[in-house]
């Protein structure tokens, strides 16, 4: 009877030497900052400390000149941090990672090299497929930093931006009620003897939160409304004072905003913020009442509000001072760098330490869920839907 014949081979069945597992690789980052060239933007994704704090880690970091002088960072700041300067905008796109606060032009796309990697924010709502169908073509891989998410699984970057949105609301509402025209001269602040000033805050997230603890730190009286009574609870125990908190109840509503000097809409949809404030709940306010609605770059949530910008930022509607900008942390460039900074730098420390981009992606969920194209390829399932286009889900592509 012959031997059953063995599925390994002689060698096969050799002791083999033990292998060691090796140490992830450092990678070397070469990182661009161009000059954003979108209209009032003023911000830059890295400071000099920033800067200096990865060149210290070995890596390189080209900069466009004068990227930072708007954000109040001369060139001067960055080349004493190790950065290297230059005029050629084409030579910073070349570089193989491209760090931006708005996404690139059609023809800043153009002065991208195929394959590299681009960080910026995505902005759904303003994009055109072209712009997806060119990333496609030049195999870019693409992350937008409003999506990346933290250990604690919320959104780092748009917490930040939504902090100052809702810190700057208040202030700007007390430059518009002295300086707007119609504005009803009264000031924020707790005065002996004269009522203080209303505000309504409608939302009750992070612009909420901080419009309210601003306001409150002013000498306002506030009451904040929300649909979810979760997030006025949460609200009360972050503010750390007893506040009105209601459900968004028309009645109710209608009662607080013919009484406020103040409005903050901060109320944020999925796809759309919802109206939550009518024509005629507005013809029904003081005259001479401000709205800032900090949720208009998603349709905003007071059927009167249009967009306006930081040149003619106000309109004035049945008697009532509107306030349209959508891009409010713009308007203070320093702190949201500063801001957007502390954010980058640890992230891009961490791809460095891991390898790369792609290595970092496989240990760092957080930072998986930003990534929306992957080489050229399609990752993000809500980019695919809103723009009807194929996608492919990561896991399947990076294990």
């Amino acid at each position: 009877m012959s031997k059953p014949k063995s599925p390994f081979t002689r060698a096969q069945l050799l002791p083999q030497e033990e292998t060691l597992e090796i140490s992830k690789q450092k990678g070397e980052l070469f990182i661009g900052i161009p000059k954003e060239a979108y209209f009032q933007e003023k911000r830059i994704c890295l400071t000099p400390d920033a800067v200096n704090a990865i060149i210290n880690n070995g890596h390189r970091v080209l900069i466009e000149n004068g990227a930072g002088t708007e954000a109040g960072f001369s060139d001067k700041d960055y080349s004493e941090a190790g950065a290297e300067m230059t005029t050629d905008k084409k030579k910073v796109f070349g570089c193989p990672m491209v760090l931006k606060v708005e996404p690139p032009t059609l023809e800043e796309l153009e002065l991208i090299n195929p394959k590299t990697v681009l960080i910026s924010a995505l902005q759904l709502k303003t994009r055109q497929k072209s712009y997806f169908e060119t990333l496609s073509k030049k195999k870019i891989t693409a992350l937008a930093f409003e999506f990346i998410k933290d250990e604690d699984h919320s959104y780092p970057a748009v917490k930040a931006l939504s902090e100052i949105a809702g810190t700057a609301s208040v202030l700007i509402a007390a430059e518009l009620m002295v300086n707007a025209k119609k504005g009803n001269g009264l000031l924020f602040g707790n005065i002996s003897g004269v009522p203080p000033v209303e505000v309504v805050v409608i939302g009750a997230g992070t612009v909420g939160e901080f419009a309210t603890r601003s306001a409150l730190g002013l000498g306002a009286n506030v009451k904040v409304f929300d649909s979810s009574i979760t997030k006025l609870r949460k609200i009360q125990t972050n503010v750390g004072s007893i506040l009105y908190t209601s459900t968004v109840q028309p009645k109710n509503l209608m009662k607080a905003l013919r009484r406020c000097d103040v409005a903050i809409g901060a109320v944020r949809g999925h796809n759309r913020a919802p109206v939550i404030v009518t024509d005629e709940m507005v013809r029904n306010m003081k005259k001479g009442a401000v709205i800032i609605d900090v949720c208009v770059d998603m349709g905003g949530c007071f059927e009167t509000t249009e967009m306006t910008s930081h040149d003619s930022p106000t309109f004035i509607k049945h008697d009532v001072i509107h306030y349209g900008v959508p891009n409010i942390p713009a308007r203070y460039p320093k702190t949201a760098s500063i801001s957007i900074s502390n954010i980058f730098t640890p992230y891009l420390l961490e791809m460095a330490e891991g390898g790369g981009l792609e290595n970092a992606i496989r240990f760092d969920n957080g930072l998986k869920n930003g990534l929306y194209f992957y080489r050229g390829i399609l990752t993000s399932k809500a980019v695919a839907d809103w723009f009807d286009m194929p996608y492919s889900d990561i896991n399947l592509i990076i294990f």
